[in-house]
């Protein structure tokens, strides 16, 4: 190579360098705001587990991170002094019942809304869809009317008068959160997004509707499913609103309901509340990593057809 030839290919070289570095610090930027997001959302949970390790006097002593001495004992004063046990399998059983109860009549609904003719089907959906529109707060009320004169349940009559109803039982706190119109519009949007072409198919090998959706849809929606699951599950095991209002025995109590009873007028166990909040964790973290894989992808392919 020429000297002429090193020079002119020099202004050409610098160029490049510059985006180089330009794409170096823009990465390094991004990087950086990653790291501090992610401190922002792990400071809280990692308080409150160092804080379920420390004695009483040390919850509130400036500076003090770190437990002088690690109160493992905590845990163990949680479970034998109060009903911690019962709350955790009360939200347990609740939620995996609410979970499949969901899964089951949303992808029914969103198959029937995706894929079958039907008169008045998009008016319907609308008037789902429009149910989004309405806060849960505005249906509290109307909602707890309606459980408390349920017909022949709680010593009610026929007529839905004379007891409670569903209140302070697990029909309560499980049948009014069996369907959500976010649940049947997540997986309709889904179904409309598989191949017509298979089920055509099985329709010439003589399958019935409903063997269609159960031998190929359901099985062809498992990320849908997985992250309409995880929502569900998520929502109900933090659910903390109804489940206060509508039981008053303690053995009813969900495991949300069960921890507010350590914040009392004047004082505050903070140590036990924060180890019953750790424990209440565990499940929710659980379900996630089980379906973290199927949850991305449902995330990404849900909603882009419709």
């Amino acid at each position: 190579m020429t000297p002429t030839t090193s020079l002119a290919a020099r202004p050409a070289a610098r160029p490049t360098e510059r985006v180089a570095a330009l794409e170096l610090a823009r990465q390094a930027l991004i990087y950086g705001l990653l790291c501090l997001l992610a401190v922002i959302f792990v400071f809280p949970f990692a308080w409150a587990l160092l804080t379920s390790l420390k004695s009483d006097q040390e919850v509130f002593q400036f500076g003090t991170w770190l437990p002088s001495v690690w109160h493992f004992d905590n845990y163990t004063r949680l479970l034998t002094t109060s009903n911690l046990t019962r709350y955790f399998l009360n939200s347990f059983v609740v939620a995996i019942v609410v979970t499949l109860a969901h899964l089951v009549l949303a992808s029914t609904a969103g198959y029937a809304f995706a894929r079958l003719r039907f008169p008045g089907r998009d008016a319907l959906f609308a008037l789902v869809i429009a149910t989004l529109m309405v806060p849960s707060q505005a249906t509290l009320v109307p909602l707890f009317i309606l459980v408390k004169h349920w017909p022949l349940l709680g010593d009610n009559d026929l007529w839905g008068t004379g007891g409670f109803g569903m209140l302070d039982t697990y029909w309560v706190l499980t049948v009014p959160m069996f369907a959500t119109a976010y649940g049947t519009f997540l997986l309709r949007q889904f179904f409309l997004g598989l191949p017509v072409e298979l089920e055509d198919a099985a329709r010439i090998d003589g399958s019935s509707e409903f063997g269609i959706y159960w031998r190929i849809v359901v099985p062809l929606s498992g990320p849908a499913m997985a992250t309409l699951g995880i929502f569900s599950f998520q929502n109900v095991w933090n659910d903390f609103v109804w489940p206060l209002v509508t039981t008053r025995s303690d053995v009813m109590k969900t495991i949300q309901v069960g921890l507010a009873q350590f914040r009392r007028e004047g004082s505050t166990d903070w140590t036990l509340l924060m180890a019953g909040t750790m424990i209440a964790t565990v499940p929710i973290l659980i379900v996630f990593l089980l379906g973290q894989r199927f949850f991305t992808r449902g995330i990404a392919l849900t909603g882009l057809k419709g």
